[in-house]
Formats: C-alpha cells, sequence, structure tokens
C-alpha cells in the first residue's frame, strides 16, 4: 500500500493530512484494483471463459480495471497532473452496473471513499470538476442487485459516506448547484428508505445528513454576494434531478420543484435559461434556498393533522418534524448573522419557516417544542434585526401563551416554554430590546412587560408547594434584573429633554427616528413613545368605556386635535392596541359624514401593494370586527375596495370589479366555514358567480381558483382579537404578522450602555420584590435562597442607582422580616432561630450588606435595620467595642475580644413563661439551652461543637462588617444620615423608658455610643444632625435626677463630641460650647457623682482647643465649668489646671474671656479645698494677668485709628478694673497670707499698667469701688471680728494703707488736674486718720501708727516735689493748701513743718507776694482758691 496516510479529519481521525508520493498513490490505486477485482473473481459470473483459439473474452468491467492496472506503473508525472477520470472511471463503472452485486458494489465505494478521504482531490488536480461531478454522478445513481438485507444496507451506508465526503472534500467548491442538490436529494431518499432497515443504518443515515447540512451550510461565510441567486424566482431544473420518483421521497415530499404557477411561456422560457445557467454554476446560494425550502417543506407533513392545544402530537409521528427541525437548526448554528446577507435565504425564514415554528410551538410534544425553543433563540441571536414581527409573535402567541396555562397546555408544555424564556432573558441585551423595541412602540404589544408579570406569577406558588416552575420563573427574574443591575453604571449620559414634555398637539403616528444607530437619537425617540403609548393606553381604556368621552380625553392630552379631523382619528384607531374592535367597526359603518371620512382616511393607511385580495382583506378585517348591518358592511367594503384598486389597478378593469370579488370572498368565507350552511359553494359555484365582472370580461380562472382554494382552506378571521390575551396564530393573522413586518421600524440593537433601566425597573420591581420574597420565605434548598439573594441584592444596587429609595426601604424591611432577629423571642428561642437554617442568616447578611453598599439610599428602613443590630447586642453577638470600631478609635493592638452572655439575659431567659418548652435537637438548639440551663443544675462545660456553633454565628455577624455602617455614615447622603440618626433616637428612647432597667439601659447605652460615634464621624457635616443630637442628649441629661450609665454616656458623649468637633469646626464654636450648658443644669446629685471625670473631660478639652474658642460666650460656658469645681473635693484640681492652662503667661487669654478667667481665678483663690498654694497661684494668675491689657494696648495703638484706640483703651479700663475689684474681694479673706497676699497682687496690678492708658474716670472708680472700700471693709473687719477668725490684721491694715498711698501716687500726675482731684485727696486723708484712731482691743497699733505717718510723709513730698502741693494767697477760702493741711494735722499736726522747713517755706511765700494778684507759676496744679470739698 505504500506510505500513504489516509487518516483525516472526514473519518474523524485526528492528524494531519499528508499527501502521498507518486508511487505510494500508485500502490494504493493498485490495491484498491486488487480489491475490487477479488470480490468479482469470487462470483461465478465475473469469471474468464476461453474459447478454441485461446482467446478469452472478460467483462468490460473486469477489463478496464485490469486496463487501469497496466497503466498506473506506467505513468512518468506527478499523480496532481493526472486527469482523475482516467483512475476514477473503472470504479464508478462498478458502481453505477446493474450486474454487480452489493459487495462488489460496496468495495467499488470503499475505493472511491479512500480516494476521496487522502485529499487527492484537491483544487490543484486538473479537471477535478469533472471527476467530482463523476461520481456525484455515478454515487447518486447507483445500481446494484440486492441480494441480503445487510448487504443493502451496508452499500446504502457506504454511498452516504462517499457522498460525505464529497462535500467536505477540498474539491467540494467546484460542484455546482445542481450536484449539490443531487447529493442532498440522494441522502434524504436513504433517509427515507432507513425507515424500514436496521436500527444502525437509520442512524447513520440521519448522522449523516445532519453533517451534510452542516457541511453545506458552512460554507455561507465565504459567499460574499448574491450574483448566483435565483432570478425572478427560477428554481433550478435539470434534468436527471427533477422528476424522481415518489417513492424515493420522504413522506411524498419533494426536494426540488420545477417551473412557477402562473408565469407566462415567455417568461418560463426565460426562467428556464437563468435555470440552467445556476444550475452549473458553483454551489452557493441557490442550492441553500432549496435545501432549506426543502427542510421547511417537511414540516409541512403535519399541516392536516390538528396540533391545537388538546390535540396530542406524540400520537403521531413526531419523527419527521423533529428530524426537520433538528437539520435546520444546525443550518441556523452555521449560517447565523449571514442569513441577512441573503434576501432569499432570509425570505424563507421570515415567512414559511417562522409560521411553521408558530405552529409547532404550540405542539403537546416537549421534544418538538424544546428544539422550536432553540431554534428561536438561535434566529435571535443571529437575526432578531430582522424578525422583529415574528419575535413579538412567536413570544406572545406560544411561550406566554402556554406559559400562563390558560388554553389547556399541559405541565411539562408549560416547563419548556419557561425554560425558552428564562433563557431569552439570560441574553445580554434581550430585556432591553424588548422594551425599546416593543414597549416603547405604539403598533406592538407590551413584551416586556409582560414577560415580567408572567415571570412574577409563575413564581408565586400560589396554595401549593414550591416546585421546579417556580424556581424556572425566578431565575428568570432574577436573571432578568442581575442583567440590568450589572448594566446600570455603565448607562450613556443622554438627556431626557423633550423626551417626555411637550405641549401642544403633534401627529403621534407621524413620529419618525432620525438614526436608529446613534442612541442619543433614538433613545429620546422610545422614551417619547413610551409616553405616548402610556397616554395612548388610558385613552383607549376611556374610548372602550365611551367613546366620545375617550376622544375628548385624548384631546385634553394633546394626541388628538382640538377639532378633530378624520386623519388623526383614523391613525388612532389604525396605530393604538387595546382598542374595542367591536366599536371601531361600529364607528367605520356608521352612516355619518365625519364617519364616512374617517373610513377612508382609515383605509389610506394601508399599504396593499403586491398583495393578492385575500391576503389584503385579511389584513383590513383583522384591525376591526366587520359590523353586522348590512348597509356598514357596504361602505366599509367599499373603502377597501376603492383602496385595493389604486394599488393593484393591471389586476381590475375598475373598483366596481374589486368591490363584487371582495363581497364575494365573504360571502365565500361565511359558506365555507360556517357551520349552519350544509351544503357549500363548489370551485365551479364560485368562478359561475364572478363571471363578466371585471369590466364585462371574466377574470383568470386560475385566480379565482386560487382565491377559492386560499378561502377554503384559511379561513378569513371575521371577529379579530380585542388584544387582550395571546390569540392563536392562525393564517390570517400570520399574513397580519408578515404585512406588519414590512411597515415595522427597524429593529433596535441595545448595547450595555443604553439609559433605559430606569423605566424598565419601574415596571419590574414591584412583582419582582414581591415574587422573590414568596420563594425566600418558601424555599429550603440553599442553592434558592441564594438565588432569591442574588435578586435582592441586584434590586438594591439598581434602586440606589436611581435614588428609588421607597424600593430599596420596602426591600429592606421585608428582608428584615426574614432575619428573625425582629421577633420578640426568649433569649434561647432566638438563637435556635438565627442559628437553625440557613434563611434567616442570608437575609441578615444581604441586610447589613444592603446597608453597607447602599446605605446613602435607605431612609424610614433605618430603623429596622438597627432593629436587627441591638436584637443582635441583646444576643452578645457583636463585638464590645463596635461603637469604639465605629467612632474609629479601635485600638489595633488590643484583641477582638466578644461580649459574653450576662446574667441578666440569662434571668430573662428563666423568667420568660412557656407553656411548652420547645425543645430542639440542632446544635444551636443543644448550645442555647446550656445558655439556659437552671442555676440550680449542675452546668456542664459546653462541648467543642457546642463552642464551634457559637464561634460560627459570631463569625456570621463578623462578616457583617455592621460596624461599617457607622463609621462610614460620612458617606451618606443628608436625608439618608439624618434618617439614621433619626431611627438610632427613637430606638434609644424606646429603651431609656422601658420596664427592664437592666436590659433597657444596656440597650440605650448601646445606641447612645453609636450616636456618638456617628455624630464623630460626621463632623464635616455636624450641622445636618447636630439639632437632632443635642435634643436628645438635652432630654436625657434633663429628665434623670439620679445618676445612671445612660446619662453619664450622654454628658460624656457631649464633652466628647466638642472636644473631637472643636479643631475643625470653626462657625460651630459657640453652639457645641453653648450645648455644655447642659452640664450646668444638671441635677445637684448627677453633677456630684460625676463632677470629677467631668472636669477632666472638659480639662482635656480646653489644653487640646483653647485656641478655638474666641467668642464670650464659649468662654463662657467653659470656664463656667471650671468655676464649679473650686469648692469640689476631688474636681477642684482639675479645674484649677485647667485654668493655669488659660491664664498662665497669658497664653490663652483673650479680650472675651478676661473678665471670665479673672473670676474664675477668684473663685479658686477664695476656695478653701486644697491647699493655700493653689489660692496664692491663683492670685499669682490674676496680678499677670494685667500684662496681657498692656500687649492688647500697645497693639491697638499700632493697628488701628486714634479713636478705635480709645475705645480699646476705655474696654482695657473696664477689664483692668473688673481685675482689681476681683482681687479686692480676696483681700477680705480670713486667711492672712492669702489676704495679705492678694493686697499684693493688687497693688502690682496697680503698678502693672504703667503702659496703658486710663481713662480718668476709671481712676476715680478704682479708688471709690475698690481701694477706699478695701479700707473701709477691712477696718470694719478689724473693728467687729474676732482675732480668730482674721489674724494679724494691723499688717493687712498697713498693707492696704500702703496700697491706697502708692495707687494715689501712681495716678498722681493724671487726677491731679481733674476737678475731683481735692476731694479724692481728702478721702485719702481720711481714710489714714481713722486708721490712726484704730485701737485694736482697746489699743492703738504701733504697727499703724509707725507707719502712717511714714507714708503720709512720703506722700506730701512728692507732691511737694511735684508742685501739687503749694503755698496760697486764698488764705480766707477753702483752698487745696489749706484743707490739706487741716486734714494732716488731724492725723500729725507736726508733720507740716517736717515736709515745708521754715526758711523754704517763707521764700516761698515771699516768691509769691511780688507778683500781686497773680498766681504763682504752678497754681495752674493747684485747686482753685474758691473750690470747696463740699
Amino acid at each position: 500500500m505504500g506510505d500513504v496516510t489516509t487518516q483525516s479529519r472526514n473519518n474523524g481521525f485526528i492528524g494531519e493530512i499528508i499527501k502521498p508520493s507518486r508511487g505510494a498513490f500508485t500502490c494504493m490505486i493498485n490495491s484498491e484494483i486488487v480489491a475490487v477485482l477479488a470480490v468479482m473473481r469470487r462470483n461465478v459470473r465475473w469469471g474468464v471463459h476461453y474459447v478454441a483459439d485461446d482467446d478469452h473474452l472478460e467483462h468490460s468491467l473486469i477489463h478496464s480495471l485490469k486496463e487501469l492496472r497496466r497503466k498506473i506503473f506506467s505513468w512518468q508525472h506527478q499523480w496532481q497532473n493526472v486527469d482523475p477520470v482516467v483512475y476514477l472511471q473503472p470504479f464508478l463503472d462498478v458502481i453505477q452496473s446493474d450486474e454487480t452485486g452489493a459487495p462488489i458494489t460496496g468495495v467499488a465505494l470503499s475505493s472511491i471513499y479512500k480516494i476521496l478521504t487522502i485529499d487527492v482531490l484537491d483544487l490543484d488536480i486538473v479537471n477535478v470538476r469533472v471527476a467530482m461531478h463523476m461520481i456525484i454522478d455515478a454515487v447518486t445513481s447507483c445500481r446494484f442487485e440486492v441480494t441480503d438485507p445487510a448487504s443493502e444496507e451496508v452499500v446504502l451506508m457506504k454511498i452516504l459516506q462517499v457522498l460525505l465526503a464529497c462535500m467536505k472534500s477540498k474539491a467540494a467548491t467546484r460542484l455546482s448547484n445542481k450536484h449539490v442538490c443531487m447529493i442532498a436529494n440522494t441522502c434524504f431518499r436513504i433517509v427515507h428508505q432507513a425507515s424500514s432497515k436496521g436500527e444502525l443504518l437509520q442512524r447513520i443515515a440521519r448522522h449523516t445528513i445532519h453533517e451534510l447540512v452542516r457541511c453545506i451550510f458552512s460554507h455561507l461565510p465565504k459567499i460574499c454576494s448574491t450574483e448566483h441567486e435565483m432570478v425572478n424566482g427560477s428554481s433550478l431544473v435539470a434534468s436527471g434531478v427533477v422528476g424522481t420518483q415518489n417513492e424515493n421521497h420522504m413522506n411524498g415530499s419533494t426536494l426540488l420543484k420545477s417551473g412557477n404557477v402562473g408565469i407566462d411561456e415567455s417568461e418560463n422560457k426565460e426562467d428556464a435559461q437563468n435555470g440552467e445557467i445556476l444550475i452549473m454554476a458553483p454551489f452557493g446560494i441557490p442550492c441553500m434556498v432549496e435545501i432549506f425550502q426543502f427542510l421547511c417543506s417537511l414540516l409541512k407533513v403535519t399541516e392536516n393533522i390538528d396540533i391545537g392545544p388538546k390535540s396530542n402530537m406524540i400520537v403521531h409521528d413526531e419523527d419527521v418534524p423533529l428530524f426537520a427541525l433538528g437539520l435546520i437548526n444546525s443550518a441556523i448554528e452555521l449560517g447565523g448573522s449571514l442569513f441577512s446577507k441573503h434576501p432569499k435565504l432570509l425570505a424563507v425564514i421570515q415567512d414559511e419557516l417562522f409560521y411553521n415554528l408558530m405552529q409547532f410551538g404550540l405542539s403537546m410534544s416537549p421534544l418538538i417544542l424544546s428544539t422550536v425553543c432553540s431554534i428561536v433563540l438561535n434566529l435571535y441571536y443571529h437575526l432578531r434585526t430582522e424578525l422583529k414581527v415574528q419575535l413579538e409573535a412567536f413570544i406572545s402567541c406560544v411561550l406566554l401563551k402556554l406559559v400562563q396555562s390558560k388554553h389547556g397546555s399541559s405541565y411539562q408544555q408549560q416547563e419548556v416554554a419557561m425554560e425558552a424564556l428564562v433563557d431569552l432573558c439570560s441574553q445580554q441585551m434581550f430585556v432591553a430590546e424588548m422594551y425599546a423595541n416593543f414597549d416603547c412602540d405604539i403598533t406592538y404589544s407590551n413584551v416586556f412587560e409582560d414577560i415580567a408579570y408572567m415571570l412574577s406569577k409563575s413564581a408565586f406558588p400560589v396554595n401549593e408547594p414550591l416546585a421546579a416552575m417556580h424556581i424556572l420563573a425566578l431565575n428568570g427574574l432574577v436573571s432578568m434584573i442581575k442583567g440590568m443591575a450589572k448594566r446600570t453604571c455603565n448607562e450613556l449620559s443622554i438627556s431626557e429633554e423633550d423626551s417626555t414634555n411637550y405641549e401642544g398637539y403633534e401627529a403621534f403616528w407621524t413620529f419618525k427616528c432620525l438614526n436608529y444607530n446613534d442612541p442619543s437619537s433614538w433613545i429620546p425617540f422610545v422614551r417619547k413613545m413610551k409616553h405616548i403609548k402610556r397616554n395612548l393606553a388610558i385613552g383607549a381604556d376611556h374610548f372602550n368605556r365611551d367613546p366620545k368621552k375617550g376622544l375628548e380625553f385624548l384631546q385634553g392630552i394633546h394626541l388628538l386635535p382640538d377639532k378633530l379631523d378624520p386623519e388623526s382619528v383614523a391613525s388612532f384607531f389604525r396605530y393604538t392596541n387595546g382598542l374595542d374592535k367591536n366599536l371601531i367597526g361600529d364607528f367605520l359603518g356608521n352612516h355619518g359624514e365625519f364617519c364616512v371620512h374617517v373610513l377612508h382616511e382609515f383605509s389610506r393607511t394601508f399599504d396593499f401593494h403586491d398583495m393578492t385580495l385575500d391576503s389584503a382583506l385579511r389584513v383590513f378585517l383583522g384591525t376591526f370586527r366587520l359590523p353586522g348591518e348590512s348597509q356598514k358592511i357596504q361602505r366599509v367594503i367599499e373603502a377597501f375596495a376603492e383602496r385595493y384598486y389604486e394599488q393593484s389597478s393591471h389586476i381590475f378593469c375598475d373598483r366596481d370589479a374589486a368591490l363584487l370579488l371582495s363581497y364575494s370572498l365573504i360571502m365565500l368565507n361565511t359558506d365555507q366555514h360556517n357551520a349552519q350552511v350544509k351544503k357549500k359553494m363548489t370551485e365551479e359555484d364560485f368562478i359561475r358567480n364572478n363571471r363578466l365582472i371585471n369590466g364585462g370580461k371574466d377574470l383568470p380562472r386560475k385566480y379565482l381558483s386560487e382565491l377559492y382554494h386560499s378561502i377554503c382552506e384559511n379561513e378569513i378571521q371575521m371577529i379579530p382579537g380585542q388584544g387582550a390575551g395571546f390569540p392563536t396564530m392562525t393564517l390570517s393573522r400570520w399574513i397580519n404578522v408578515i404585512y406588519r413586518s414590512k411597515e415595522s421600524a427597524p429593529f433596535i440593537l441595545c448595547d450595555s450602555r443604553v439609559p433605559l433601566y430606569h423605566d424598565m425597573f419601574v415596571i419590574l420591581s414591584g412583582p419582582t420584590i414581591a415574587a422573590v420574597s414568596v420563594v425566600f420565605d418558601q424555599a429550603e434548598q440553599e442553592n434558592v435562597l441564594q438565588t432569591c439573594i442574588d435578586g435582592f441584592l441586584a434590586i438594591a444596587k439598581i434602586s440606589t442607582h436611581y435614588r428609588f429609595g421607597d424600593i430599596l426601604d420596602d426591600l429592606v424591611v421585608s428582608l428584615c422580616k426574614f432575619t428573625t432577629l425582629l421577633t420578640p423571642l426568649s433569649f434561647e428561642d432566638a438563637i435556635i432561630s438565627f442559628g437553625d437554617g440557613p434563611r434567616a442568616r442570608m437575609a441578615t447578611t444581604t441586610v447589613f450588606t444592603i446597608a453597607n453598599r447602599y446605605g446613602d439610599c435607605i431612609h424610614s428602613s433605618w430603623r429596622s435595620i438597627f432593629d436587627c443590630v441591638l436584637s443582635l447586642h441583646k444576643l452578645r453577638l457583636l463585638p464590645p467595642c463596635l461603637a469604639n470600631d465605629a467612632a474609629g478609635e479601635t485600638d489595633s493592638s488590643s484583641d477582638y475580644v466578644w461580649s459574653k452572655p450576662d446574667t441578666s439575659s440569662l434571668l430573662i431567659s428563666r423568667t420568660t413563661p412557656a407553656a411548652i418548652p420547645r425543645r430542639s435537637f440542632s446544635l444551636f438548639g443543644r448550645f442555647s439551652q446550656l445558655l439556659s440551663s437552671e442555676v440550680e443544675e449542675p452546668l456542664l462545660h459546653p462541648t467543642h461543637e457546642q463552642l464551634a456553633a457559637q464561634q460560627f454565628l459570631r463569625e456570621i455577624v463578623l462578616k457583617c462588617h455592621i460596624d461599617n455602617i457607622f463609621m462610614d455614615s460620612k458617606f451618606l447622603q443628608a436625608e439618608s444620615l439624618l434618617q439614621l440618626v433619626e431611627a438610632i433616637i427613637l430606638a434609644t428612647v424606646q429603651f431609656s423608658k422601658g420596664s427592664d432597667i437592666i436590659e433597657d439601659e444596656d440597650s440605650a447605652v448601646f445606641c447612645l455610643e453609636l450616636l456618638i460615634s456617628i455624630t464623630l464621624n460626621n463632623r464635616d457635616r455636624i450641622l445636618i444632625i447636630w439639632k437632632n443630637v443635642y435634643k436628645f442628649i438635652s432630654d436625657i441629661v434633663q429628665q434623670k435626677a439620679m445618676p445612671c450609665a445612660l446619662v453619664e454616656k450622654a454628658v460624656f458623649g457631649l464633652l466628647k463630641i466638642c472636644q473631637r468637633l472643636l479643631p475643625y469646626k470653626e462657625n460651630l464654636t459657640d453652639e457645641l460650647l453653648k450645648s455644655m450648658q447642659l452640664i450646668l443644669r444638671l441635677d445637684a446629685q448627677v453633677a456630684d457623682a460625676y463632677c470629677e471625670p467631668i472636669t477632666q473631660e472638659v480639662m482635656r478639652l480646653v489644653k487640646a482647643n483653647a485656641s478655638h474658642i474666641r467668642s464670650h460666650s464659649g468662654w463662657h460656658t467653659t470656664i463656667s465649668l471650671l468655676c464649679i469645681t473650686a469648692q469640689h473635693p476631688e474636681a477642684s484640681e482639675f479645674g484649677f489646671e485647667a485654668l493655669a492652662f488659660i491664664m498662665f503667661e497669658g497664653a490663652h487669654l483673650l479680650p472675651s474671656n478676661y473678665v471670665l478667667c479673672v473670676d474664675a481665678a477668684r473663685e479658686f483663690a477664695e476656695s478653701w479645698v486644697g491647699e493655700i498654694d493653689r489660692s496664692i497661684s491663683s492670685l499669682e494668675m490674676m496680678a499677670s494677668s494685667v500684662v496681657c491689657l498692656v500687649r492688647w494696648s500697645y497693639e491697638a495703638k499700632n493697628t488701628v485709628n486714634e479713636e478705635a484706640a480709645m475705645k480699646v483703651s476705655k474696654d482695657l479700663g473696664e477689664m483692668w478694673l473688673r481685675l482689681l475689684q476681683a482681687l479686692k474681694v480676696v483681700c477680705l479673706d480670713q486667711r492672712e497670707e492669702v489676704r495679705n497676699h492678694a493686697i499684693l497682687m493688687l497693688q502690682r496690678s496697680f503698678a502693672g499698667v504703667g503702659g496703658i492708658y486710663i481713662p480718668n474716670t476709671i481712676w476715680f472708680q478704682c479708688f471709690n469701688l475698690v481701694v477706699f472700700t478695701l479700707m473701709d471693709d477691712l477696718l470694719e473687719i478689724a473693728l467687729e471680728s474676732s482675732s480668730k477668725e482674721y489674724k494679724k490684721m494691723e499688717g493687712t491694715l498697713v498693707l492696704a494703707t500702703k496700697l491706697m498711698l502708692k495707687a494715689f501716687l501712681q495716678s498722681l500726675e493724671e487726677l491731679s488736674q481733674q476737678a475731683s482731684f481735692c476731694k479724692l485727696w481728702l478721702e485719702v486723708l481720711d481714710r489714714m486718720e481713722r486708721y490712726m484712731k484704730f485701737k485694736f482691743r482697746g489699743k492703738h497699733s504701733e504697727k499703724i501708727h509707725e507707719s502712717i505717718p511714714e507714708l503720709l510723709k512720703n506722700t506730701l513730698l512728692v507732691m511737694k516735689t511735684t508742685g501739687i502741693l503749694m503755698p496760697s494767697d486764698d488764705v480766707g477760702r477753702d483752698s487745696f493748701w489749706q484743707l490739706t493741711w487741716l486734714n494732716v494735722k488731724k492725723i500729725l499736726p507736726s508733720l507740716q513743718s517736717e515736709v515745708f522747713l521754715e526758711p523754704e517755706l517763707e521764700q516761698m511765700q515771699a516768691k509769691h507776694k511780688k507778683i500781686s494778684g497773680i498766681p504763682a507759676t504752678n497754681e495752674t496744679k493747684l485747686i482753685p482758691s474758691n473750690e470747696t470739698t463740699t
């Protein structure tokens, strides 16, 4: 056999084809010749016959084989250059011979098969086309003697094998249309013959024809043009192909048809010529069309069988339609979208194929229905742009009709139809395209809406357990909603302007889209048409109840003009779905002038070009119900005939001919299909009735015959469907479908970015949530529950994307109920309910997943979510640091510790009454029983299983990431955040008023912690929630009269909020600090209990935020909190520390807080709590604060104008006066050290304002309100108090005197110029005189008597030196000089001579006398001579 390799893809082996060399090919041919000869020699008939002359005579078949064997070894050229006819002809002769038996023919066929499979015959071989044609001619005309059935079947198998190899050969492209059809014809004959043969042959024959069809249609992508398609509808006509006997066809069907009916002879001749050309052309579209038509014709073998809903197709032979449907499906799978490029192929699919699919779609055979649905799915995927009307018809009239089971469909039918719908819904853009093409088109039904409602309804298990049908419907719903959710984020941003809102009347039926390929063009268009369709549906409903009011309504919404015209009303009737067909018929048949005009306008909306009269009549009468009155019928038919004649004038001579024949067809229809008519009209009767109607001439008999048979075979539906339900697809309705396809808008192809899901979700959300919730409630399988969860999450995603807060809230509330956390149960029952089944756990996880992902759109359902959180808190399944985690304060170094069930929960579970305890054998049940066991009973340690169960529940809760809900609350929209806060507040109020103090307070504290953490996390927009948070904390603080954890958490939470937010919210500083006044309003008992920690927090707040507090009100609140701690034993230390932080070196002293700090320091100075050093330090801080006044004065002088500087000085003077007054109060302290130090600090305060301009009025107030009052009060204390209460008052009086005189001398220069100076001076002398007269325990104080004269002397000397105290000439009047010495003498009479020596005094008096009548030089500094002290 040589080195020839025969492995090939054609025979199922895997390997690379290796072409044989010349020698190998020669050996292979030789071996095949030997094989054939060997089989032939086994038969006596083929033996050699000798005669007398030794010449032998051989049979021609044997001779040709031997001759070939002699030639092959003498070939000098490569076998590629050898004409294949030479080495094929002997084998083909054997195959075609009538004398050979089956074994010989079989071997010859095997030889041909081997030559074909080694790819010897390729495109490079000479004369390969002729060779391939010879092979096909020989094999298709194979003749052999049948000796036994087995050998016959073998030969038939080999014939199939060879023919399939021909099509798979590389040279197959050289085959003509004729020979490809011959191959198909032969294979189909064998398939038919195999039905009476063995099982093996049947299977091989069917497999071969499948492979053949796949091979033929796999060449479709290579055919780029339609130049070889049949011209003028010509068929392939060839001798030898057409004219095969009927027994060679399947059930009488013929593969190739010759000629056309009703064509002139000239046309026949022309078509025959064109057909001859097409026959021998390389195979392509013509043969594919013929084969595809033949496949469709196989479906017609059951057209006489009733395949209505109640018929059982399985009883009949379903083998042929299944076989044909399988072949059709294979062809479509291979051809795909390329069918649309070839009009002839596409036309077969659009009309003949789809009509048969509609019929077989109602088959009772689930297998047939499954195959039909598979074909439709492939057609949708590849050719939906060309099958818009057909797809709508199939979905509405087959799938939806079967699923609803209202028409007698079996459960198997329903299930298959549901599976088909689910498969369609799983296609990426199916739902969007259904909505855009049908729901948004006024001439189509709402396919998307019908599917959505059907799936949701089918998913409901009404009074029955959950079944496979419910799960299928659920999968379809979830598939739709998940697909929408996946693509919502990628939508194009297209403006909705003018898409739904328009004013004024427009002819809605004239609206056209400018570009169906541009989303920016067609999306606004379909939105607008959907809006119009909704309004038309409402208008149709009004019209069906009252036509007049319906038209008025449409006028009101601008769908009809204010003044009705016939065209608009006719278009409303023509293009609006849902109208009552009876009302339309009555309106059109009315004799009123307006109605007649409407009728004629209505007829003009039809295009009857290229339509037969009966088809046109079917289309026309399919839009309304023909009225019963003869006059109305006449008017309607006249309008129809007039329109048909306008567009088909080549058929009729005049309009009357069309009218008469139309009437005749209606009468024939009634006659043939009315059961009451016993004697039916014959064809001859019909032709005779219509003689001479065409302008006095007869219409062609053939034409009338065709009309007659069309009406007889397919009734004209006089009562069209009303739009409700899904009618059966009759031929009349199918003609309407094909008619609509011609005038239908192009199919819109959607991509993942089309922004249509908003409106689709509005339709789908409600039914989906309801259906999925019911299934989730009843399902037990975890995979079904997970499908429901996927649907819930997809709904949540879409709701959030489109801001459908109400939908999301409804979903969350529904899910929360499934968690069982909202059900009031005892502790152990709650654990069992939550842990036993997957439903509650999955619902809980989903609720918190939605809260984490889509909390931004959650509003009212926050309450349900938080109730679930509280339930988990009660079950001790939350981490104890949840609130801290939410506030971002988790210590990463600490272990994640879980809380343990406390005794309170156990107590509750034990005291919960239960008549019959529920016993659970589950792991969670045993664990809860262990927790709730009686204390008196010996407690068992939990087993590893129980601990694992506990850990399992906690891990579930941990995966929910509940802390992230509150931590990420800063990303929520304002409305959602406010709703969350209100939900927490409501829950806290509920628990804070509960009857169970332990549990309720614990839950309330937990809620308050979360509320505080949310407040802290939303510091950047605290104003949104601050009002509610503050009011809630205020209510807690003011309503509780006893210390408790809730009040403690409220107070310290408030301080925490202020402490954390002050650095970030300058505009809210005053509001935050004002809120701290709540602490000042605490009940005394509560305040005392928490005073120390409160003060510590205030101290931290001051140290961290002192620089952020600017306003007087803010400081007032802060320092007030510090002041009240001065007398508290534990809190005073921290209060003083905070005050010292503010006042030390004036670090945080401001004009706004100066007086407040001074008063606070006075409180601490006066306080007896703590050591005296604290009071001393307070006084030091007060005195040191004068430095700030000086600094502020200097800054004002350099930064503001003179007028403003004067105002600043006045303000600073008042602050200084408040400081002096505060120190003056401490100067009266019983403690000697404090009292004396206060006087010294007061003295320092006087001395420290040397750099400040103090208005004179302030100075006088200082003496009147501070110095003189202090002197008087000290003297009174010294006189009235005992020495035990006030020790060593003499020294204090001396210090006070020094203070007074130093203050006087400090202000001497400024005050001496004032009119009240003399009075001030006399007040000073008066206090000194009173002190000199003071007797301590009946004796004059030596300290006072020693110090006051000296102090007075020094004061007089200063006044002398400055020229303020000088002799005066006004002896007779109360001069300053005279009044001074008059009062000084009361203190110390000899002091004048010590201050003014005698020579010096005389010299000064002489000087004054020289200048008579003229005051002394420095007289301006003295008090005028006429001034009195009164």
